[in-house]
């Protein structure tokens, strides 16, 4: 029987949500719902949503997607689109191993045999970037995603632009010709920084220029997309299809959607289909555990306009517990000259270490989002 019997949530460090759903004849589905800075909230959400699940038919997924988005008066949000992610995305867990079959096979099969994936990379000086860069090299991969920088001014002095530019500039040093540097606005810049800034990137060719303008002000997109030849990203602040259309309608070039908050595999492979339709480029966004790479490359191996594959082995952010930690056998999701070959075991294509997890989940964790501010003392974004 595949009808729903549990629902758990474990906090695990380093600041990750995961869910564990169990059937009746004992299938488990794995999930994340990590909303960082926000897990706390978005499990007592699951613990609601449970109720509309319990008992329930596990493989009718699209069927509990539209009730656990829409069965409430007041919908969407982080909160609410991380709650339904996790529980999407244990319940393709599930369908995956009752047919015996990874995910990617369920969503119509595969159209490539392995993903291209990026590393992030820290360092505030020109010499750090370049030791940092170098390391991801010789861990195999062909593409690094950096911060522009750290808060910004509303209007940047001319030592902030050169700072940036100085960075991207090392960066391109190490990585050649044949690699490729994606830089990440982070939502710090305003529009008229992030204009000023893009000409002075443009001969390091960046792969892509991430979030250039706080998603609230994503109406003022279209007016940075057209002032840039440099591929422009965003997304990982939206959570669904709706609030993906203005900008893929503005003219970005790759849609970033995050499977734990955008509403899991079942929203993020509608965003792809939209997104293909403005001949955007996939990458999501996923700087979090294993369950949420798992579900992001399922939906990549299944999906034309995949462009690549962010993951955070070895982000700053990962105290106490490293993204393979919680896998049993860790070989799936290790690199191959820059690429994760085709998963190929049934659901997620991983095997969680329940007990690990258990055991983490005792302790928990109560990571939160950093404040900044401005020398004068205001709010910075970061």
């Amino acid at each position: 029987m595949t009808t729903i019997a549990r629902i758990e949530t474990f906090l695990v460090a380093p600041r990750w949500l995961f869910v564990r759903v169990e059937t009746a004849s004992g299938i488990v589905g794995w999930g994340e719902a990590t909303c960082e800075g926000r897990s706390e909230t978005v499990r007592a959400a699951i613990d609601q949503l449970a109720e509309l699940l319990i008992g329930r038919d596990a493989l009718r997924i699209e069927d509990h997607w539209q009730v656990l988005t829409k069965g409430s008066f007041y919908r969407g949000g982080p909160i609410l689109a991380s709650a339904v992610a996790g529980l999407d995305q244990a319940l393709w867990d599930i369908a995956g191993k009752h047919f015996g079959a990874p995910v990617h096979q369920l969503l119509g099969g595969p159209v490539r045999d392995r993903i291209r994936m990026y590393g992030w990379v820290g360092g505030d000086e020109p010499s750090e970037v370049r030791d940092h860069i170098a390391a991801q090299v010789e861990a195999g991969l062909t593409a690094v995603k950096m911060n522009a920088s750290g808060k910004m001014s509303p209007v940047a002095s001319v030592a902030e632009l050169n700072g940036v530019v100085a960075r991207v500039a090392a960066a391109r040093e190490v990585l050649g010709d044949d690699r490729d540097v994606a830089v990440d606005l982070h939502g710090r810049f305003t529009l008229a920084n992030a204009r000023r800034l893009a000409p002075l990137l443009e001969p390091y060719r960046p792969l892509f220029l991430e979030e250039p303008v706080v998603p609230e002000n994503s109406h003022l997109i279209g007016e940075f997309v057209r002032s840039t030849t440099i591929p422009v990203s965003t997304g990982e602040r939206f959570y669904s299809r709706q609030e993906f259309l203005p900008a893929l309608q503005a003219g970005i070039a790759v849609a970033q959607p995050d499977l734990s908050h955008a509403g899991g595999i079942t929203e993020v492979r509608k965003i792809a289909t939209l997104a293909e339709v403005y001949d955007v480029q996939l990458a999501p966004h996923c700087p979090l555990g294993p369950i949420a790479l798992a579900a992001c490359l399922q939906i990549g191996f299944a999906t034309q306009n995949y462009l690549i594959q962010e993951q955070s082995i070895g982000i700053h952010y990962n105290r106490g517990a490293e993204v393979l930690d919680y896998c049993l056998d860790k070989t799936p999701l290790a690199f191959v000259d820059g690429y994760v070959e085709r998963l190929t075991a049934p659901g997620l294509g991983i095997e969680v270490d329940d007990q690990a997890v258990r055991s983490a989940g005792k302790t928990g964790h109560a990571w939160r989002s950093p404040i900044w501010r401005h020398r004068d003392g205001s709010y910075a974004e970061w």
